[in-house]
Protein backbone atom coordinates (compact mmCIF):
# COMPACT_ATOMS: atom_id res chain seq x y z
CA UNK A 1 0.00 0.00 0.00
CA UNK A 2 1.60 3.13 -1.15
CA UNK A 3 5.33 3.69 0.26
CA UNK A 4 4.59 1.47 3.06
CA UNK A 5 6.68 -2.02 1.70
CA UNK A 6 9.16 -1.26 4.46
CA UNK A 7 6.67 -0.59 7.45
CA UNK A 8 3.98 -3.43 6.79
CA UNK A 9 2.94 -2.59 10.63
CA UNK A 10 1.33 0.66 9.20
CA UNK A 11 -0.69 -0.81 6.53
CA UNK A 12 -3.52 -1.05 8.82
CA UNK A 13 -2.49 2.44 10.25
CA UNK A 14 -3.21 3.86 7.09
CA UNK A 15 -6.18 2.06 5.85
CA UNK A 16 -7.96 3.40 8.87
CA UNK A 17 -7.07 6.41 7.97
CA UNK A 18 -8.39 6.15 4.28
CA UNK A 19 -11.82 5.04 5.66
CA UNK A 20 -11.80 8.37 8.17
CA UNK A 21 -10.79 11.12 5.47
CA UNK A 22 -12.49 9.30 2.18
CA UNK A 23 -10.74 7.51 -0.90
CA UNK A 24 -10.49 10.42 -2.76
CA UNK A 25 -8.98 12.79 -0.49
CA UNK A 26 -6.46 9.79 1.04
CA UNK A 27 -5.67 9.36 -3.08
CA UNK A 28 -5.05 13.34 -3.51
CA UNK A 29 -2.78 14.41 -0.53
CA UNK A 30 -1.62 10.95 1.10
CA UNK A 31 -0.94 8.52 -1.13
CA UNK A 32 1.70 10.22 -3.13
CA UNK A 33 3.52 11.04 0.00
CA UNK A 34 6.36 8.95 0.88
CA UNK A 35 6.70 8.00 4.98
CA UNK A 36 9.66 7.59 7.09
CA UNK A 37 8.78 5.98 10.73
CA UNK A 38 10.81 4.95 13.75
CA UNK A 39 8.83 4.09 16.88
CA UNK A 40 8.12 7.80 18.43
CA UNK A 41 8.14 9.62 15.00
CA UNK A 42 6.24 9.74 11.45
CA UNK A 43 8.24 11.79 8.89
CA UNK A 44 5.78 13.13 5.69
CA UNK A 45 8.38 13.49 2.53
CA UNK A 46 6.41 15.55 0.19
CA UNK A 47 7.25 17.63 -3.13
CA UNK A 48 5.75 21.20 -1.48
CA UNK A 49 5.38 23.58 1.34
CA UNK A 50 1.70 23.82 1.00
CA UNK A 51 0.91 20.10 0.71
CA UNK A 52 2.41 19.63 4.10
CA UNK A 53 0.23 22.57 5.27
CA UNK A 54 -2.83 20.87 4.03
CA UNK A 55 -2.07 17.45 5.71
CA UNK A 56 -0.89 19.34 8.51
CA UNK A 57 -4.13 21.43 9.24
CA UNK A 58 -6.88 18.64 8.03
CA UNK A 59 -5.42 15.47 8.89
CA UNK A 60 -2.88 15.59 11.24
CA UNK A 61 -4.92 14.84 13.93
CA UNK A 62 -6.75 12.17 12.35
CA UNK A 63 -3.19 10.60 11.76
CA UNK A 64 -2.33 10.98 15.32
CA UNK A 65 -5.74 9.37 16.50
CA UNK A 66 -5.19 6.18 14.14
CA UNK A 67 -1.51 5.59 15.52
CA UNK A 68 -2.45 5.64 18.86
CA UNK A 69 -5.42 3.27 18.18
CA UNK A 70 -3.47 1.01 16.26
CA UNK A 71 0.03 0.85 17.80
CA UNK A 72 -0.25 2.52 21.18
CA UNK A 73 2.25 5.38 20.63
CA UNK A 74 1.63 8.65 20.59
CA UNK A 75 3.39 9.85 17.80
CA UNK A 76 5.09 13.19 16.44
CA UNK A 77 4.80 13.99 12.71
CA UNK A 78 7.49 15.84 10.96
CA UNK A 79 7.42 17.46 7.31
CA UNK A 80 10.52 17.26 4.91
CA UNK A 81 10.51 18.62 1.58
CA UNK A 82 12.11 16.94 -0.63
CA UNK A 83 13.18 19.41 -3.30
CA UNK A 84 12.83 22.92 -2.45
CA UNK A 85 10.61 25.60 -4.53
CA UNK A 86 9.58 28.54 -4.44
CA UNK A 87 5.50 28.96 -4.54
CA UNK A 88 4.42 32.21 -4.66
CA UNK A 89 1.10 31.88 -4.76
CA UNK A 90 1.02 30.42 -1.20
CA UNK A 91 1.07 34.15 1.11
CA UNK A 92 0.50 33.34 4.65
CA UNK A 93 3.45 34.64 6.63
CA UNK A 94 2.42 31.90 9.68
CA UNK A 95 3.76 28.99 7.34
CA UNK A 96 5.96 26.82 9.22
CA UNK A 97 7.24 24.79 6.53
CA UNK A 98 10.64 25.58 4.90
CA UNK A 99 12.89 23.05 3.17
CA UNK A 100 14.03 21.18 5.90
CA UNK A 101 12.13 19.22 8.27
CA UNK A 102 9.66 20.86 10.79
CA UNK A 103 8.54 18.96 13.94
CA UNK A 104 5.41 19.51 15.41
CA UNK A 105 5.14 19.90 19.29
CA UNK A 106 3.61 15.96 20.68
CA UNK A 107 -0.13 16.44 21.73
CA UNK A 108 -0.84 15.50 25.23
CA UNK A 109 -1.51 12.01 25.28
CA UNK A 110 -5.19 10.93 25.95
CA UNK A 111 -6.95 10.37 29.43
CA UNK A 112 -9.94 9.77 27.47
CA UNK A 113 -9.94 5.72 26.44
CA UNK A 114 -12.45 6.45 24.08
CA UNK A 115 -11.50 6.76 20.22
CA UNK A 116 -13.61 9.31 19.01
CA UNK A 117 -12.24 9.68 15.75
CA UNK A 118 -13.53 13.45 15.38
CA UNK A 119 -11.73 15.31 12.68
CA UNK A 120 -10.65 18.28 14.76
CA UNK A 121 -10.98 20.39 11.66
CA UNK A 122 -15.05 20.34 11.67
CA UNK A 123 -16.13 22.59 14.32
CA UNK A 124 -19.06 25.13 14.82
CA UNK A 125 -16.83 27.80 14.26
CA UNK A 126 -15.99 27.29 10.84
CA UNK A 127 -19.26 25.77 9.43
CA UNK A 128 -20.66 28.21 7.07
CA UNK A 129 -24.48 28.77 8.93
CA UNK A 130 -26.84 29.63 5.88
CA UNK A 131 -31.00 29.33 5.72
CA UNK A 132 -30.49 25.86 4.02
CA UNK A 133 -28.98 24.80 7.01
CA UNK A 134 -29.44 26.98 10.40
CA UNK A 135 -32.42 24.68 12.09
CA UNK A 136 -29.84 21.91 11.74
CA UNK A 137 -27.25 23.77 13.10
CA UNK A 138 -28.89 25.44 15.72
CA UNK A 139 -30.14 22.10 17.08
CA UNK A 140 -26.42 20.72 17.21
CA UNK A 141 -25.28 23.70 19.12
CA UNK A 142 -27.90 23.22 21.19
CA UNK A 143 -26.77 19.20 21.72
CA UNK A 144 -23.20 19.92 22.11
CA UNK A 145 -23.99 22.36 25.52
CA UNK A 146 -26.79 20.39 26.98
CA UNK A 147 -26.49 16.74 26.52
CA UNK A 148 -29.21 14.54 26.88
CA UNK A 149 -31.43 17.10 27.48
CA UNK A 150 -34.86 15.46 26.20
CA UNK A 151 -36.22 18.48 23.71
CA UNK A 152 -32.93 17.64 21.91
CA UNK A 153 -32.53 14.15 22.71
CA UNK A 154 -32.26 12.38 20.09
CA UNK A 155 -31.07 14.53 17.18
CA UNK A 156 -31.51 13.61 13.82
CA UNK A 157 -30.30 15.04 11.36
CA UNK A 158 -31.00 14.16 7.27
CA UNK A 159 -29.80 15.25 3.83
CA UNK A 160 -28.28 14.50 0.87
CA UNK A 161 -24.88 13.63 0.66
CA UNK A 162 -22.00 16.16 0.87
CA UNK A 163 -24.35 19.16 2.80
CA UNK A 164 -22.51 18.75 5.79
CA UNK A 165 -23.88 16.42 8.09
CA UNK A 166 -20.86 14.86 9.21
CA UNK A 167 -19.22 18.28 9.66
CA UNK A 168 -22.22 18.90 12.34
CA UNK A 169 -21.53 15.59 14.23
CA UNK A 170 -17.90 15.66 14.27
CA UNK A 171 -18.46 20.03 15.68
CA UNK A 172 -20.78 18.51 18.09
CA UNK A 173 -17.84 15.97 19.23
CA UNK A 174 -15.66 18.39 19.55
CA UNK A 175 -17.30 20.75 21.69
CA UNK A 176 -18.20 18.37 23.86
CA UNK A 177 -15.16 17.65 24.57
CA UNK A 178 -13.18 20.91 24.49
CA UNK A 179 -16.04 21.70 27.66
CA UNK A 180 -15.34 18.49 28.73
CA UNK A 181 -12.18 16.39 27.81
CA UNK A 182 -13.01 13.43 29.97
CA UNK A 183 -16.80 13.01 28.48
CA UNK A 184 -16.97 9.85 26.44
CA UNK A 185 -18.16 10.61 22.84
CA UNK A 186 -18.22 8.04 20.17
CA UNK A 187 -18.75 8.92 16.23
CA UNK A 188 -18.93 5.79 13.89
CA UNK A 189 -20.38 5.61 10.78
CA UNK A 190 -23.63 3.15 10.43
CA UNK A 191 -21.53 0.75 7.93
CA UNK A 192 -18.70 0.40 10.80
CA UNK A 193 -21.59 -0.57 13.62
CA UNK A 194 -22.58 -3.52 11.46
CA UNK A 195 -19.15 -4.71 11.09
CA UNK A 196 -17.91 -4.38 14.86
CA UNK A 197 -21.50 -6.36 15.47
CA UNK A 198 -20.70 -9.09 13.70
CA UNK A 199 -16.89 -9.13 14.67
CA UNK A 200 -18.46 -9.49 18.25
CA UNK A 201 -21.04 -11.96 17.40
CA UNK A 202 -18.03 -14.07 15.28
CA UNK A 203 -15.50 -13.26 18.59
CA UNK A 204 -17.93 -13.98 20.91
CA UNK A 205 -17.83 -10.74 22.65
CA UNK A 206 -21.51 -9.45 22.49
CA UNK A 207 -21.23 -8.25 26.12
CA UNK A 208 -17.85 -6.18 25.62
CA UNK A 209 -19.69 -4.67 22.50
CA UNK A 210 -22.87 -3.84 24.42
CA UNK A 211 -20.55 -2.69 27.55
CA UNK A 212 -18.50 -0.39 25.13
CA UNK A 213 -21.41 1.67 23.84
CA UNK A 214 -23.79 1.68 26.44
CA UNK A 215 -21.53 3.48 28.64
CA UNK A 216 -21.16 6.87 26.26
CA UNK A 217 -21.96 9.94 27.22
CA UNK A 218 -23.04 11.00 23.46
CA UNK A 219 -23.07 8.41 20.53
CA UNK A 220 -22.58 10.30 17.59
CA UNK A 221 -23.88 7.74 14.09
CA UNK A 222 -23.13 9.05 10.85
CA UNK A 223 -25.34 7.35 8.27
CA UNK A 224 -27.27 5.16 9.54
CA UNK A 225 -29.06 3.86 6.72
CA UNK A 226 -26.97 1.30 6.68
CA UNK A 227 -28.22 -0.31 9.66
CA UNK A 228 -31.13 -0.11 8.47
CA UNK A 229 -32.70 -3.75 6.64
CA UNK A 230 -29.84 -5.85 9.06
CA UNK A 231 -32.28 -7.55 11.27
CA UNK A 232 -30.15 -8.40 13.94
CA UNK A 233 -27.83 -4.91 14.09
CA UNK A 234 -30.81 -3.06 14.23
CA UNK A 235 -32.20 -4.96 17.34
CA UNK A 236 -28.73 -4.30 19.02
CA UNK A 237 -29.26 -0.53 17.46
CA UNK A 238 -32.57 -0.11 18.97
CA UNK A 239 -31.14 -1.94 22.48
CA UNK A 240 -28.68 0.64 22.62
CA UNK A 241 -29.73 3.35 21.41
CA UNK A 242 -32.85 3.04 24.30
CA UNK A 243 -29.91 1.85 27.16
CA UNK A 244 -28.36 5.44 26.18
CA UNK A 245 -31.78 7.36 25.70
CA UNK A 246 -33.47 6.01 29.19
CA UNK A 247 -29.69 7.10 30.69
CA UNK A 248 -30.37 10.31 29.69
CA UNK A 249 -27.36 9.71 27.30
CA UNK A 250 -27.02 11.63 24.16
CA UNK A 251 -27.48 10.50 20.55
CA UNK A 252 -27.47 12.42 17.47
CA UNK A 253 -27.39 10.14 14.06
CA UNK A 254 -27.76 11.30 10.25
CA UNK A 255 -29.65 9.99 7.27
CA UNK A 256 -29.57 10.24 3.88
CA UNK A 257 -33.25 10.24 4.23
CA UNK A 258 -36.16 10.71 6.62
CA UNK A 259 -36.96 8.18 9.81
CA UNK A 260 -39.91 7.32 8.20
CA UNK A 261 -38.17 6.07 4.88
CA UNK A 262 -35.77 4.05 6.88
CA UNK A 263 -38.24 1.24 6.56
CA UNK A 264 -37.84 0.44 10.41
CA UNK A 265 -40.41 -0.83 12.80
CA UNK A 266 -42.36 1.70 14.39
CA UNK A 267 -41.00 1.08 17.69
CA UNK A 268 -37.64 2.62 16.30
CA UNK A 269 -39.20 4.65 13.99
CA UNK A 270 -41.23 6.62 17.05
CA UNK A 271 -38.15 6.88 19.27
CA UNK A 272 -36.00 8.36 16.23
CA UNK A 273 -39.19 10.98 15.49
CA UNK A 274 -39.03 11.65 19.34
CA UNK A 275 -36.85 14.45 19.44
CA UNK A 276 -35.58 17.10 16.55
CA UNK A 277 -35.82 15.89 12.99
CA UNK A 278 -33.94 18.75 11.12
CA UNK A 279 -33.08 18.41 7.03
CA UNK A 280 -30.13 20.33 5.34
CA UNK A 281 -30.94 21.81 1.89
CA UNK A 282 -28.51 22.65 -0.35
CA UNK A 283 -26.74 25.97 -0.39
CA UNK A 284 -27.91 28.41 -2.21
CA UNK A 285 -24.95 30.47 -4.64
CA UNK A 286 -24.21 32.80 -2.08
CA UNK A 287 -23.40 30.22 0.71
CA UNK A 288 -21.32 28.11 -2.07
CA UNK A 289 -19.50 31.52 -2.56
CA UNK A 290 -19.33 32.09 1.10
CA UNK A 291 -18.35 28.20 1.70
CA UNK A 292 -15.41 28.56 -0.61
CA UNK A 293 -13.97 31.94 0.95
CA UNK A 294 -13.75 29.99 4.50
CA UNK A 295 -11.79 27.24 2.61
CA UNK A 296 -9.74 29.42 0.49
CA UNK A 297 -8.73 31.43 3.57
CA UNK A 298 -8.13 28.77 5.89
CA UNK A 299 -5.53 27.08 3.90
CA UNK A 300 -3.88 30.37 2.64
CA UNK A 301 -3.93 30.23 -1.15
CA UNK A 302 -4.35 32.91 -3.57
CA UNK A 303 -7.77 32.54 -5.59
CA UNK A 304 -9.73 35.54 -6.62
CA UNK A 305 -13.44 35.60 -5.77
CA UNK A 306 -14.05 35.96 -9.79
CA UNK A 307 -12.94 32.24 -9.78
CA UNK A 308 -14.59 31.11 -6.71
CA UNK A 309 -17.90 32.27 -8.11
CA UNK A 310 -17.46 30.54 -11.06
CA UNK A 311 -16.86 27.51 -9.55
CA UNK A 312 -19.97 28.35 -7.29
CA UNK A 313 -21.81 28.89 -10.59
CA UNK A 314 -20.95 25.59 -11.88
CA UNK A 315 -21.83 23.29 -8.17
CA UNK A 316 -25.01 22.81 -7.09
CA UNK A 317 -25.05 19.65 -5.76
CA UNK A 318 -23.21 19.52 -2.13
CA UNK A 319 -20.64 21.02 -0.39
CA UNK A 320 -17.86 17.96 -0.31
CA UNK A 321 -17.90 18.39 -4.31
CA UNK A 322 -17.38 22.22 -3.88
CA UNK A 323 -14.68 21.59 -1.73
CA UNK A 324 -13.11 19.07 -3.38
CA UNK A 325 -13.51 21.20 -6.48
CA UNK A 326 -10.73 24.03 -4.64
CA UNK A 327 -8.43 21.49 -3.84
CA UNK A 328 -8.27 20.06 -6.82
CA UNK A 329 -7.56 23.49 -8.50
CA UNK A 330 -5.26 24.63 -5.12
CA UNK A 331 -3.26 21.14 -5.86
CA UNK A 332 -2.85 21.90 -9.90
CA UNK A 333 -1.72 25.69 -9.44
CA UNK A 334 0.55 25.15 -6.78
CA UNK A 335 2.22 22.01 -8.35
CA UNK A 336 2.82 24.08 -11.61
CA UNK A 337 3.41 27.38 -9.94
CA UNK A 338 0.45 29.27 -11.72
CA UNK A 339 -2.25 31.92 -10.59
CA UNK A 340 -5.46 30.18 -10.59
CA UNK A 341 -8.08 31.80 -12.97
CA UNK A 342 -11.61 31.15 -14.39
CA UNK A 343 -9.85 29.30 -17.66
CA UNK A 344 -7.91 27.03 -15.81
CA UNK A 345 -10.73 26.18 -13.87
CA UNK A 346 -12.87 25.51 -16.58
CA UNK A 347 -10.43 23.29 -18.12
CA UNK A 348 -9.45 21.37 -14.98
CA UNK A 349 -12.96 21.04 -13.56
CA UNK A 350 -14.93 20.21 -16.83
CA UNK A 351 -15.99 17.32 -15.50
CA UNK A 352 -17.85 18.40 -12.68
CA UNK A 353 -19.12 21.89 -13.55
CA UNK A 354 -22.66 22.11 -14.69
CA UNK A 355 -23.90 25.19 -16.23
CA UNK A 356 -27.14 25.40 -17.30
CA UNK A 357 -27.70 26.26 -21.07
CA UNK A 358 -23.95 27.10 -21.28
CA UNK A 359 -24.18 26.64 -24.81
CA UNK A 360 -27.19 29.35 -25.14
CA UNK A 361 -25.34 31.89 -24.15
CA UNK A 362 -26.64 35.11 -26.28
CA UNK A 363 -23.86 36.73 -28.32
CA UNK A 364 -26.24 39.73 -28.14
CA UNK A 365 -25.18 39.70 -24.28
CA UNK A 366 -21.79 39.29 -24.94
CA UNK A 367 -21.71 42.34 -27.03
CA UNK A 368 -23.97 44.57 -24.55
CA UNK A 369 -21.58 43.29 -21.55
CA UNK A 370 -18.49 43.89 -23.99
CA UNK A 371 -19.75 47.35 -24.89
CA UNK A 372 -20.97 48.30 -21.75
CA UNK A 373 -17.37 47.98 -20.40
CA UNK A 374 -15.60 49.65 -23.02
CA UNK A 375 -17.99 52.43 -23.56
CA UNK A 376 -18.95 51.03 -27.16
CA UNK A 377 -21.97 50.74 -29.08
CA UNK A 378 -23.35 47.81 -30.15
CA UNK A 379 -23.24 48.13 -33.96
CA UNK A 380 -19.52 49.26 -33.49
CA UNK A 381 -18.94 45.58 -33.43
CA UNK A 382 -19.95 45.00 -37.08
CA UNK A 383 -18.82 47.87 -38.04
CA UNK A 384 -15.43 48.83 -40.28
CA UNK A 385 -13.72 51.16 -38.03
CA UNK A 386 -10.49 49.85 -37.34
CA UNK A 387 -9.28 52.22 -34.36
CA UNK A 388 -7.80 50.80 -31.10
CA UNK A 389 -11.09 51.86 -28.66
CA UNK A 390 -13.51 49.32 -31.21
CA UNK A 391 -11.37 47.18 -32.62
CA UNK A 392 -9.74 45.84 -29.29
CA UNK A 393 -13.57 45.51 -27.69
CA UNK A 394 -14.37 43.74 -30.78
CA UNK A 395 -11.55 41.46 -30.91
CA UNK A 396 -12.84 40.50 -26.65
CA UNK A 397 -16.05 39.97 -27.61
CA UNK A 398 -15.03 37.64 -30.36
CA UNK A 399 -12.62 35.47 -28.49
CA UNK A 400 -15.82 35.36 -25.37
CA UNK A 401 -18.00 34.19 -27.98
CA UNK A 402 -15.47 31.20 -29.06
CA UNK A 403 -15.40 30.17 -25.73
CA UNK A 404 -19.07 30.98 -24.26
CA UNK A 405 -20.92 29.62 -27.09
CA UNK A 406 -21.10 25.89 -29.36
CA UNK A 407 -20.94 28.68 -32.29
CA UNK A 408 -18.46 27.76 -35.35
CA UNK A 409 -15.70 30.20 -36.38
CA UNK A 410 -17.46 31.02 -39.83
CA UNK A 411 -20.38 31.52 -37.86
CA UNK A 412 -19.09 33.78 -35.51
CA UNK A 413 -17.30 35.34 -38.20
CA UNK A 414 -20.80 36.08 -39.47
CA UNK A 415 -22.15 37.48 -36.04
CA UNK A 416 -19.13 40.49 -36.51
CA UNK A 417 -19.46 40.99 -40.18
CA UNK A 418 -15.65 39.43 -40.51
CA UNK A 419 -14.18 36.22 -42.01
CA UNK A 420 -13.05 33.40 -39.90
CA UNK A 421 -9.33 33.75 -39.86
CA UNK A 422 -10.21 37.34 -38.19
CA UNK A 423 -11.80 35.70 -35.64
CA UNK A 424 -9.18 33.06 -35.09
CA UNK A 425 -6.52 36.29 -34.70
CA UNK A 426 -8.55 37.77 -32.17
CA UNK A 427 -8.98 34.72 -30.25
CA UNK A 428 -5.40 34.08 -29.92
CA UNK A 429 -4.23 37.72 -29.60
CA UNK A 430 -6.69 37.89 -26.67
CA UNK A 431 -5.89 34.41 -24.90
CA UNK A 432 -2.15 35.35 -25.21
CA UNK A 433 -2.67 38.80 -23.06
CA UNK A 434 -4.47 36.27 -20.93
CA UNK A 435 -2.07 34.48 -20.40
CA UNK A 436 0.71 36.96 -19.62
CA UNK A 437 -1.23 39.73 -17.56
CA UNK A 438 -3.05 38.52 -14.57
CA UNK A 439 -4.51 42.00 -14.02
CA UNK A 440 -6.15 41.94 -17.71
CA UNK A 441 -7.18 38.07 -16.61
CA UNK A 442 -9.39 39.32 -13.68
CA UNK A 443 -10.98 41.96 -16.28
CA UNK A 444 -11.59 39.23 -18.69
CA UNK A 445 -13.15 37.13 -15.45
CA UNK A 446 -15.38 39.60 -14.40
CA UNK A 447 -16.97 40.42 -17.75
CA UNK A 448 -17.47 36.34 -18.01
CA UNK A 449 -19.70 36.85 -14.91
CA UNK A 450 -21.05 39.84 -15.44
CA UNK A 451 -22.22 38.09 -18.95
CA UNK A 452 -23.59 34.90 -17.03
CA UNK A 453 -25.42 37.15 -14.27
CA UNK A 454 -27.53 38.88 -17.25
CA UNK A 455 -27.89 34.99 -19.27
CA UNK A 456 -29.11 33.27 -16.20
CA UNK A 457 -31.58 36.11 -15.41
Amino acid sequence: MDNLEKYPQLVPVFQDIENIIGKDSYDMWLRPAHFEYNATALVICLPNQFWGNTIRERYETIIRDAFLKHLGTQITVEYKIEAPEETPTITSAQDVFSATAVTEQPAVVKINPFASRLNSSYTFENFIESPSNRFAYKAAEAVAHKLGARENNPLVIYSSPGLGKTHLLHAIGNQILKDNPSAKVLYMSGEEFVSEYIEALQSKTPESFRKKYRSLDCFLMDDIQFVSGKEACTIEFFNTFNALFESKKQIVLSSDRTPQQLEWDERLSSRLLSGITTEIKRPNLETRIAILRQKRDSINFDIGDDVLAFIAEGIHTNVRELEGSLFRLVAYCGMHSVTPSIAIAKELLADILIYNNTSSVNINTIKKIVGKHFNIKMEDFNSKRKTQSVAWPRQIAMFLTTDLTDLSLPEIGREFNRDHSTVVHARDTVKEKIEKDPFFAAEINQIILDIKAVDNK
